[in-house]
């Protein structure tokens, strides 16, 4: 008897040792972190491939939905505190591996908008939409692959944050507010730049806050992110 196409599939992924994953039964997950007094928390998204959203809209420090049909794809959720400063780690986990059939995986993370963030994501594929601009920023990077990011930054700060955005290959919608300076910087192997109600000079963006407000939002932009639109109020 001839062996079938599965066979060499098989003996392949024996000798790789990489194991395929099946779709299954959609999963629901829900963790809560409970705010405590740490005056900084540094948040670290990592996600291979779906769909992220972080909004505000709670009184703890972090809560999240997390929905998937591969059951080793469940996230994986860690909280530190040294001193007065937090981590939050939010991570899909490394045996993600080739799966069969449709999968499903999405993150839906609410932040608390008085606690002072640094907010790190790491985001591979699929679509990001990033609601921002109600929380308490220090420090946002955004590192982005084969996708779609929709970063929204409009809101009324404080104190002056830096946003860096970059990556492989996507599509970045950045919304900024009209009320603060705003400044953007564009360097590397952008594919387009489209900023109607910004003024230019070379590389750098910025709006007419820019000179004299005293909260400042700098944003730079790297890497070979395909198109940047930088839309403002």
């Amino acid at each position: 008897m001839k062996a079938g196409p599965i066979l060499p599939l098989v003996l392949a992924v024996s000798a790789t040792g990489c194991v395929i994953r099946h779709a299954g039964p959609t999963q629901h997950d829900f963790q809560a972190i409970e705010r405590d007094d740490a005056e900084l928390v540094k948040v670290n998204l990592k996600m291979g491939a779906g769909t992220l959203r972080i909004d505000t809209g709670t009184e703890k420090l972090a809560a999240a939905d997390f929905t998937y049909n591969v059951a080793a794809w469940k996230p994986e959720v860690r909280y530190t505190k040294s001193a007065d400063r937090g981590t939050l780690t939010i991570s899909q986990p490394d045996r993600s591996g080739p799966h069969i059939g449709r999968s499903a995986y999405e993150w839906d993370l609410r932040l608390n908008r008085q606690v002072p963030l640094d907010i790190n994501v790491q985001f591979g594929a699929g679509e990001a939409r990033l609601d921002l601009g109600g929380l308490t920023l220090r420090d946002v990077e955004v590192q982005m692959g084969v996708g779609q990011l929709d970063l929204d930054l409009r809101g009324n700060p404080k104190k002056n944050y830096d946003v860096r955005i970059g990556g492989g290959v996507g599509e970045a919608v950045v919304h900024l507010p009209s009320d603060v300076g705003v400044e953007a910087e564009a360097a590397g192997g952008i594919g387009s730049i489209e900023a109607p109600r910004l003024r230019r000079d070379g590389n750098r963006y910025y709006n007419d806050a820019w000179e004299d407000s005293k909260v400042k939002i700098h944003i730079d932009v790297h890497g070979g992110v395909g198109s940047i639109r930088l839309l403002s109020e």
